[in-house]
Order: C-alpha cells, then structure tokens, then sequence
C-alpha cells in the first residue's frame, strides 16, 4: 500500500477540528534572540536601564533541552565550577553555561553592579543570600535567605539585594546552569569575594570564561 502526507488545507472543513499548527519549541538559540532584542545592537547600557523583570520572564519560559546546551558544556574537574561562553554582547551583557562538580560552589560574591539571572538547567543548586556588611568593622555576614533550586527554577539577584553565594549540594552529580549578567561589569571590570566570617572584602580583577574558538 502506498503513503502520502496529505495537506490539512485539503481536508474537509471540520474532519480534523483539533488540529493545531505545529508551533516551535522555544530553544535556547531563541532565548538569546531575545535576550540581544531586547538590550538593542549598540551602545552601552546601565544597571538601571535594564528590565530585569522581563528578562526573567524570558529564563523561566526556556525549558531545558541538553541538545541546546550540549555542545557549550565544557567541565574541568579540578575546579568547584567552570564557566563556558555562549554569547557575549558587547558592553550590555554575558550569556554563560556554568557546569557544578558534586558539592563544590562559588565564594560570597557580589555582582558588581550588575544583574545576575541564573536558571538551574540539570541536577539543583543551592543559593544563600547574605545581607550586605555596613560600616568598617568587621563582623560575620549575616544570612537573608537559603533556598535550593531545581531544574528550570530561575532566581535573580544584584547588589540592591545582597551578596550570594552558590553551591551543588549532589555528593555525586554535576549541575549544569545558565547565567545572565548584564551588564558584563564582573568580566569588564572584576567584582569582590567575601569572608563570611570577617565580612572582608577582596577584589578580583575579572571572570574568566571558557570560550570555544572555531
């Protein structure tokens, strides 16, 4: 018996009435589409021109597929976390794929006047919040919030906010992530890591990223 594919325009009218046109899946190229849109194709940008809220609208209405990701992942294991480049636009913000090793994470660090949007793509991640230190003297840092996120949960945070800090709780799993900062300001200009229990300060020069050349 031979097949062919019929054309619903040629069915009669009401022999199929639940058909839907087939409609795209939102993919991650999609994503930083309009991510690139939405920060506009030159010039620069400040914190407070972006609109954080809408792009963390765009995070959560990406559903992780590792076909999008795959071939950004990148894991060096003698380290608690890699970061690998997806896209960066120039002076309005990095696109990052940050792989986990089981139970490593970041120091308490800021976000240099910046936006940080992070969506958990595999396994979970665990986020303390710490309240900025005042004042000169020293003291520990004191916790605002602790909460684990699993796979295509998003949470965001700046320096309005506080610090953080982010960890893989899994003893045996990697976890995978995407990050949005914008603007760059932690790879341009470098950002502070903290002492939770002096509350001191250290500046590091910059981010480095893990960035495949063709």
């Amino acid at each position: 018996m031979s097949s062919k594919v019929l054309s619903t325009s040629a069915l009669p009218e009401g022999l199929a009435p639940g058909y839907q046109p087939f409609k795209a899946r939102y993919d991650l190229e999609s994503l930083v589409k309009d991510i690139k849109e939405h920060l506009g194709e030159s010039g620069g940008i400040s914190s407070d021109e972006v609109d954080s809220q809408y792009l963390i609208s765009l995070a959560r209405k990406y559903i992780s597929d590792p076909a999008d990701w795959i071939d950004f992942f990148h894991n060096d294991t003698s380290k608690n976390y890699t970061r690998n480049c997806i896209e960066n636009i120039n002076h309005k913000a990095n696109i990052l794929l940050l792989v986990w090793n089981p139970g490593k994470g970041s120091p308490i660090h800021d976000h240099a006047d910046a936006h940080c949007i992070m969506k958990v793509l595999a396994g979970e991640l665990h986020e303390t919040v710490y309240n900025s230190p005042e004042g000169d003297a020293p003291r520990p840092l004191s916790i605002k919030s602790s909460q684990t996120f699993g796979m295509n949960e998003v949470t965001y945070i700046s320096d309005d906010i506080g610090l953080h800090r982010v960890h893989n709780p899994s003893p045996n799993r990697v976890a995978v992530s995407l990050h949005l900062y914008t603007p760059p300001n932690a790879a341009d200009y470098g950002y502070n890591i903290f002492d939770e229990s002096t509350g001191r300060a250290s500046h590091v020069p910059q981010a480095h990223s893990v960035c495949k050349t063709s």
